[in-house]
């Protein structure tokens, strides 16, 4: 390859990495409005989820233990109650950590690696 065949690639590739540049502009600002809206709806949606299972499993509980309360079994209930929540706490724990983190960005990434696979065959 001559070396001015190296400055013609050259030059187009930052003439295309010019014009990119204004194209990424105008992708991180969409990107960041699409991830603030999406991390916004999921938080609004586990709080509501949260609140609502623990109200539900709390009356469910009073519920059982009040239920048992002129039985012999009173503190077996008691303690079964306390072991449930408990292996729901280790199971809530257990969901979030294999839950596949959220990956914002990802469209500007991509775009990114094309682009760059775009540069690495024109330069070769």
């Amino acid at each position: 390859m001559t070396i001015q065949r190296k400055i013609a690639n050259w030059r187009r590739i930052s003439q295309f990495c010019a014009r990119r540049v204004t194209d990424y502009g105008e992708l991180i600002p969409i990107e960041l409005a699409e991830t603030k809206t999406r991390v916004l709806h999921e938080v609004v949606a586990l709080v509501a989820l949260a609140i609502g299972a623990l109200f539900t499993l709390s009356f469910v509980s009073i519920a059982v233990i009040v239920t048992a309360f002129d039985t012999p079994y009173l503190v077996l209930t008691a303690w079964c109650v306390a072991a449930a929540w408990l292996a729901i706490s280790v199971i809530a724990v257990i969901v979030m950590m294999s839950r596949r983190p959220a990956e914002p960005f990802q469209l500007l990434r991509d775009q990114l690696r094309r682009d760059m696979d775009a540069i690495r065959e024109v330069a070769q």
